[in-house]
């Protein structure tokens, strides 16, 4: 039987196609096991049904989703992987994928709406017409979290059906270019975090009217907040904080009526709060805090009756607290303090929300007690005063009351026993009496307890000390023994100028005692202890109230904390937790002040005074940051160095924080490159540190100083920045809770006579709380920083490894690296030679050990580098390279690039 001819053709055209479809479903798959991203998966033919895959009827693949962690090995993983196979790709995520370029192939995905590279290492220029420009149907573009840098490029413009661009969190640079403003269909825009600069360009407000998202926050923008921003009548959220804005607030941005969030803290806005964010009936989230905005707060407000935060602080707000305040019944979060608000508390306005924040300002009378719904309560640094009600036994969900620092009087009503949620309790700095209520032991849940400067007599309860991690008795008139059953959690405990007898209760980190004639100090016993001072005479005026409240903000800010106070006279005794154990050295010591510290000789305020004649500037080696150093010879010929604070110094709370941390620090850790601490001296007149005394002075004075940098040839330095590696390994890996230093630079690491590296000037280190967030304000030296802290407070250990890995290259080349780091992303990287960038006045290593060491610490020097916190090796990392015995090396050290030892 003869075939038709019809038919016949019509075959031998299908069969053609059908093999070309083949074809391209073979290349798709070639090209996804190129990837290595799916190592785990065998069976090629069932790829559609693989984790992050998804594939169209006929078989194409139309989605790549990175997938699960567990499921690719990033050791073998593909860098320089080709998309180009997938041509019906329409949606594509390779986020957190360490990627280190642009995929290449993109360029030729037509189809592609959804593109995601966030969380990588990009370093290449975003919007290059190869890979970018042609993705004409892209609806989201996410980029954020790369080192990508220069400026925004304007190819981004051909994207014009792109309704989300996220660029956030990279090194982007320069202005917002006015090509943005044609991308008219975008809904979601976010700059956030890089150093953008200038003025805001009017025509993104009155082109991009379609935007819902609008996210500028955490750049270097200055000028006014642009009229024109009225114009973005579809706005739900913007956010211009952490800027330089400066101006008022346009009226216009009343005209924003869909606004549910509007953030424009930490600028230099001026002005008052306009009437017009009345008109914002949407708005959920207001925050202007730490700008200065003054003026009163508009009764306007009052009709943002969907409200739940509202965030004025830190500004020059004056006035009282509208009453109208407590009719936003949707109001949850509220936060005033720092301003020069006056007047009462509405005595309405605690009875729906639940976190209060009125502290630093002008307020008076007393505080209304109908708070059954707040669980943080702070009302500190104010003029309130009268009694205590006993109603504060009602509010049961308080878990943080902050009544310190006023002048509240009476007793402390026994219902307080009833707070049993309660874990931050401060009354100090106030003038109340009468007795510690035994109720209070029912606080199970009690942290910190600060009750210290006030008239309180009787005897301590004699269960005080079962619950609570801090507590702060000091500077009262207790009576009576010292308890002598404490609990598992209690560590830090001031009891000082009190009139009480007994012994030290035993398995605490520190106690602190500074009764002045407590004759058998060294044993533990207190009998005969006498108060030095009048208590009335801290209560003479306002300003002498803070030493109560910075210690709890420490233990707030690090949970394990030593407490100290402003009166006594001597070395005190660091009580730190090997007490036990040295307790019999210290009885056949007879007292020897520095016997825990392995110190000969008994050392006395006045031997202090007389070896620097009272302090003379002659003695004077140096000058830091909050105090000066001096060099002292002791009666026994032992040379110790002092940094001393000033007067005016000390009186300043940051100044004196810095001081008692770095006591709190130092106490607790022994490592050989760590300076060691002997003792201090805290008193209102006189405070200073006892350090052992390091001759060659700071690492940054010997790279500084042409004779001292010829003399640290290669293996000292190499030597130096190991044990520095090795005493930040010992903070972050073997001290509980961990200890980060914040700060570390080549002026705070010291060295001795045998160039040894100690880490210095702990008053910036922070001892974190592994079981919560770590937020703080933001400290260090600017060169030496880690790029995560310009968006985010949180302080990990990877702050430090950044800062060293500064740190070991400014040793290696000389000065610091500050342009080096800059020029890491250009094209003539590449051909940059190690032997370039090392410091030009001591000769080139010759010997095999110096090239391999050096080549080494530039290597973990470039890798700590990383702007990603995660892709940073640990300290222990770092520490345990430096001690692994290394093969011979199989280069020409004079060819080796720094490109090379950067990938």
């Amino acid at each position: 039987m003869l075939i038709p001819t019809s038919i016949l053709i019509s075959f031998l055209l299908l069969f053609p196609i059908t093999e070309a479809k083949v074809s391209q479903l073979d290349e798709e798959a070639h090209a996804l096991l190129l990837t290595a991203w799916w190592s785990n998966q065998h069976n090629i033919s069932n790829r559609c049904n693989w984790p992050g895959i998804r594939c169209n009827n006929a078989g194409s693949i139309t989605e790549i989703t990175s997938p699960p962690r567990n499921n690719y090995d990033t050791n073998n993983s593909s860098k320089g992987i080709d998309f180009s196979a997938f041509s019906n790709l329409v949606h594509l995520d390779l986020s957190g994928m360490e990627l280190y370029g642009f995929p290449k192939g993109l360029s030729g995905l037509k189809k592609l709406e959804f593109l995601n590279l966030s969380h990588n290492n990009l370093k290449d220029e975003p919007g290059s017409p190869s890979s970018l420009a042609n993705l004409t149907q892209l609806l989201v573009l996410d980029l954020s979290y790369n080192n990508i840098g220069s400026q925004i490029r304007n190819e981004f413009s051909m994207l014009e059906r792109l309704v989300k661009l996220d660029l956030s969190t990279n090194l982007l640079s320069g202005s917002i270019p006015l090509s943005l403003s044609h991308m008219s269909n975008l809904i979601c825009m976010n700059l956030s975090t890089n150093q953008l600069i200038g003025d805001l360009p009017t025509t993104l407000f009155t082109n991009l009217t379609k935007l819902e998202t609008l996210d500028l926050s955490l750049n270097r923008f200055s000028g006014l907040i642009p009229q024109e921003i009225g114009n973005l009548t579809n706005l739900l959220t913007l956010d211009l904080s952490l800027n330089k804005m400066v101006g008022p607030i346009p009226d216009q941005i009343g005209y924003l009526n869909r606004l549910t969030s509007l953030n424009l803290n930490s600028n230099s806005i001026n002005g008052s709060i306009p009437s017009s964010i009345g008109l914002l009936n949407h708005l959920e989230v207001l925050n202007i805090k730490d700008n200065q905005v003054g003026g009163l707060i508009p009764n306007e407000l009052e009709n943002l009756v969907h409200l739940k935060a509202l965030d004025l602080s830190y500004n020059e707000i004056l006035g009282v607290i509208p009453k109208w305040i407590s009719n936003l019944t949707q109001l949850d979060d509220i936060r005033l303090s720092r301003n020069q608000i006056s007047g009462y508390i509405p005595s309405t306005i605690l009875v729906h929300i639940s976190h209060v924040d009125l502290s630093t300002n002008k307020l008076i009378g007393n505080v209304p007690f109908q708070i059954s719904n707040v669980s943080y309560l702070d009302v500190s640094y104010n003029n309130l005063a009268g009694p205590i009600p006993k109603q504060i036994g009602y509010s049961n969900r308080l878990m943080f009351l902050h009544l310190d620092s006023n002048f509240f009087t009476g007793s402390i009503p026994s219902s307080i026993g009833l707070l049993t949620e309660m874990e931050f309790l401060t009354m100090g700095h106030n003038k109340i009496d009468g007795s510690i209520p035994k109720e209070i032991e029912n606080m199970f849940n009690l942290i910190a307890l600060d009750l210290s400067w006030n008239r309180l007599s009787g005897v301590i309860p004699s269960g005080l000390f079962v619950h609570a991690q801090f507590m702060d008795l000091s500077l009262n008139n207790l009576s009576g023994s010292i308890p002598s059953v404490i609990g598992k959690n209690l560590t830090h405990l001031d009891l000082g100028n009190n009139n009480l007898s007994g012994n030290i209760p035993e398995g605490l980190d520190s106690v602190t005692f500074y009764n002045l004639e407590c004759n058998s100090f060294l044993n533990g016993n207190y009998n005969n202890c006498q108060t030095q001072e009048n208590q009335s005479e801290y209560h003479k005026n306002n300003s002498d109230k803070g030493l109560s409240t910075l210690a709890l903000v420490l233990i707030i800010v690090a949970s394990v904390l030593v407490s100290f106070g402003s009166i006594g006279i001597g070395i005190c005794v660091l009580c730190a937790r090997h007490r036990r154990r040295k307790l019999k050295e210290k009885e056949e010591k007879h007292g020897d002040l520095f016997c825990i510290w392995n110190y000969d000789g008994k050392i006395a305020f006045e031997d202090i005074v007389e070896a620097t004649e009272d302090f003379h500037i002659r003695y004077c080696i140096g000058t830091g940051a909050y105090g000066s150093v001096y060099k002292a010879e002791l009666p026994s010929g032992k040379t110790i160095a002092l940094k001393k604070l000033h007067q005016t110094e000390s009186e300043n709370p940051s100044f004196y924080k810095s001081f008692c941390k770095e006591v709190e620090v130092l106490t607790e850790i022994r490592h050989r490159n760590i300076i060691r601490l002997y003792g201090y001296c805290l008193h209102n007149r006189c405070m200073f540190l006892v350090y052992e005394y390091l001759e060659r002075g700071s690492l940054f004075y010997n790279l500084a100083n042409e004779m001292e940098a010829k003399e640290l040839n290669w293996s000292k330095r190499v030597k130096i920045i190991k044990g520095t590696a090795f005493a930040l390994a010992y903070m972050h890996h073997h001290c509980t809770p961990p200890i980060v230093h914040r700060d570390v630079t080549t002026s705070n690491i010291l060295l001795n006579s045998e160039l040894e590296a100690f880490v210095s000037d702990f008053g910036t280190a922070r001892l974190l709380d592994t079981d919560s967030s770590n937020h703080t304000l933001l400290v260090g030296t600017h060169g030496y920083l880690a790029p995560e802290l310009a968006y985010t407070m949180n302080v990990t250990t990877k702050c430090d490894v950044f800062s060293f890995g500064v740190v070991a290259l400014e040793t290696m080349m000389g000065h610091h690296p500050g342009e080096f780091f800059s020029s890491l992303s250009e094209p003539f990287t590449q051909n940059l030679l190690v032997k370039e960038v090392l410091d030009s006045r001591i000769p080139l290593p010759n010997l095999m050990e110096d090239m391999q060491d050096v080549v080494l610490v530039i290597t973990v020097a470039l890798a700590c580098l990383s702007s990603d916190p995660k892709s940073r090796p640990s300290m222990e990392d770092v520490a345990n390279e430096f001690l692994a015995s290394k093969a011979p090396i199989n280069f020409c050290f004079s060819d080796v690039s720094v490109y090379q030892l950067l990938n």
